[in-house]
């Protein structure tokens, strides 16, 4: 039997938390398996409990989510975070996805697309509302100023920056080239790193703003949202 995806809920509301823990209770592969009401908790609480999948809010008090984003992405680049928000404004989503967050969503989502979305940033993929992939699919538009990196891509590196585009997960990506998972790590670790990049969401987002993967190819969680990637 599978285990269950362990998710983290972070909110300040109680409320709010009460009513994740509730559906979530209803679906058998989801594990609610702590919440925090703050980001000075969430943080905690994430260092103790290790959840495969951590539901954040962006505001809270003593430390707002993309704070809690950063310096949860800056320890463990491989954890997944799916915001979830009232707030779609471009000073909110872009710095939370700069930070790292794989998933973003507003709190007026259905509690089947909530599920789905769970799912999605488990394996790595992103699920974005579609009020936030619009904006998303808007930035990646716009011209670049100026290269992200000085140093190339090696031939290997674009390869597997056009699979992460795609939204495979390391283990995936590793079957596809027949190299190990370790290769694939290091692969995506200089990726980031050559581009000055955050997370495999940034890099997939480059790799179609560049023109080195399509919006058919690439792939996303919600309709009418950009491709999922990972």
């Amino acid at each position: 039997m599978t285990e269950p995806i362990r998710v983290l809920v972070v909110d300040d509301h109680v409320v709010v938390r009460r009513g994740i823990r509730a559906l979530l209770a209803t679906v058998d592969e989801v594990q609610v398996v702590g919440e925090a009401q703050d980001g000075q908790e969430a943080l905690a609480k994430i260092e103790a409990l290790r959840p495969d999948v951590i539901l954040l809010d962006l505001l809270m008090p003593r430390m707002d989510g993309i704070e809690v984003t950063r310096r949860t992405m800056a320890k463990d680049p491989e954890a997944r975070i799916l915001v979830l928000t009232s707030f779609a404004a471009d000073d909110k989503v872009f710095p939370a996805i700069k930070a790292g967050a794989i998933g973003y969503l507003l709190k007026d989502t259905g509690p089947d697309e909530l599920v789905k979305a769970i799912h999605q940033v488990h394996r790595g993929e992103s699920s974005l509302s579609p009020a936030v992939a619009r904006k998303v699919l808007q930035e990646i538009s716009r011209p670049v100023s100026q290269p992200l990196t000085t140093e190339p891509l090696t031939g290997r590196e674009v390869e597997v920056l056009q699979i992460v585009a795609r939204g495979m997960s390391n283990q995936e990506i590793a079957a596809e080239l027949m190299i190990s998972e370790a290769t694939v790590r290091t692969h995506v670790s200089n990726i980031l790193s050559k581009l000055h990049l955050a997370s495999r969401t940034q890099a997939a987002l480059y790799a179609l703003r560049e023109g080195l993967a399509s919006l058919e190819n690439a792939s996303c969680g919600e309709e009418d949202a950009i491709p999922d990637q990972e």
